[in-house]
């Protein structure tokens, strides 16, 4: 890469590639072959385009976010409702988005925006439907099927082949296994598998990576027991773990996404099986 007079490093455009006129490209933007970009995309700083990368439509990419071939990002949404509405998608810096990925913008009955955090990774082929919001350091890993309006977050990741249908809530630091189908909304920290995915405890690996001590990790287990118990009605098990873990920020994100309303019912543990270790 050479660098401006100035010591900023120079946008690139590989001469195979077609840059619309309107887009922008911040500094240090390389476009490599093959490439399109539409008209009303904006890549920040340092945003590369390794090669026959198409982005289209009003798609805004954070600074040093990488796209790997075939990736297509921003086109016509796949919702058959859609008639051309000014919809846009926002992506993050710092984000890796690998082969032949998909990410399609909003549409009118979504909020007209799919946004994107900072650094995420999504690997080869995996698609984010119309209208999702997807926060900061989540995986997605290859062949991973996110619906429309559907809503992740941070830390949370997928394993291959996973498949989310539309509506669906996941909570920060959630694990959903590969291969899993899921149509209810999964707890933060939780973890779930199978086709239908049902909640099989938490997310331990995940809390030990991110650092979680032991001491936390043990007093989510315990509100995970209590929550998820057979005795009593889910409001009568909220209640009791409000009261048992007041000033417990890890709990209270559990608690808050159990007592926000969605679209979908919450993911359960199977009848007779409890927590996996």
């Amino acid at each position: 890469m050479t660098t401006s007079e100035g010591g900023a490093p120079e946008t690139f455009v590989h001469p195979s590639a077609v840059v619309e006129p309107g887009a922008h490209l911040g500094s240090g933007v390389r476009v490599g072959p093959f490439c399109h970009v539409g008209s009303s995309v904006e890549l920040g700083p340092g945003v590369e385009l390794l090669s026959h990368v198409a982005v289209a439509g009003r798609t805004q990419i954070g600074p040093r976010t990488r796209l790997f071939p075939f990736a297509s990002i921003g086109h016509a949404p796949q919702d058959l409702k859609y008639r051309g509405e000014p919809s846009s998608l926002t992506i993050g810096a710092d984000c890796i988005i690998r082969e032949g990925v998909t990410i399609n913008p909003g549409t009118q009955a979504g909020g007209m925006v799919t946004r994107i955090g900072d650094r995420c990774a999504f690997l080869a082929n995996a698609h984010i439907g119309h209208d999702c919001r997807i926060g900061n350091d989540v995986v997605l890993s290859n062949n991973v099927m996110i619906a429309g309006h559907v809503t992740i977050g941070d830390w949370a990741a997928l394993g291959g082949g996973a498949a989310v249908i539309q509506f669906t809530r996941i909570g920060a630091h959630a694990f959903l296994g590969g291969v899993s189908g899921l149509d209810h909304d999964l707890i933060p920290f939780g973890l779930a598998v199978g086709n239908r995915a049902r909640l099989a405890g938490l997310n331990l690996v995940g809390l030990k990576r991110r650092g979680f001590s032991r001491e936390a990790i043990n007093e989510l287990r315990r509100a995970y027991r209590l929550l998820f118990a057979p005795e009593g009605t889910l409001q009568e098990r909220l209640a009791d773990v409000t009261k048992a873990f007041a000033g417990n920020a890890q709990v209270k994100a559990i608690l808050d996404f159990l007592n926000e309303s969605g679209d979908r019912s919450i993911c359960m543990p199977e009848q007779g099986k409890g927590e996996e270790r």
